[in-house]
């Protein structure tokens, strides 16, 4: 498999260093794993505090620090709800920018089983329109599949 072709003041590699990199600064947003397991159960349609917790088996304490990263990041919101007979409480619900961390999920999903389940992976995700799998690729904006080797990586200007 090739990789990337830096081009501009990229292609010397030993010149540059991978600072503010979009990655790491992702990774500082939703690169631990509960995060990455609530945003799962978000996607699932978790929205209890109760919910997240038991369905991701993460302690109280984890999963309430992390959920109020996860708020204070813009990738989840409180909503203030209220049954009778109960005190009023927060649920939490995917914002926008929450809800574009999908492809990312679904790429660690789909990979994880080709190369990590040998059973290929315990749950089947699939279109509802038309009930065909759900597949994850890197295309260009012209709609042209994209590997390694076909991107061009350059300073931004």
């Amino acid at each position: 498999m090739s990789s990337a072709t830096l081009v501009g003041v990229l292609s010397d590699r030993d010149s540059w260093q991978a600072d503010d990199c979009s990655v790491a600064a992702a990774l500082d947003v939703v690169g631990r794993r509960a995060s990455l397991l609530l945003l799962r159960e978000a996607f699932y349609g978790a929205h209890r505090f109760e919910e997240f917790s038991r369905r991701a088996k993460l302690s109280e304490k984890i999963t309430a620090v992390r959920l109020r990263e996860l708020v204070d990041e813009g990738l989840l919101e409180k909503r203030a709800y209220h049954e009778p007979g109960q005190r009023r409480r927060e649920d939490y619900h995917l914002t926008e920018k929450g809800a574009e961390c999908l492809p990312a999920l679904l790429a660690l999903m789909r990979w994880g089983d080709r190369w990590v389940r040998a059973d290929g992976g315990r749950v089947a995700l699939s279109h509802t329109g038309c009930g065909a799998p759900i597949n994850v690729e890197v295309r260009c904006s012209e709609g042209h599949p994209v590997s390694a080797g076909d991107i061009q990586a350059a300073l931004r200007r």
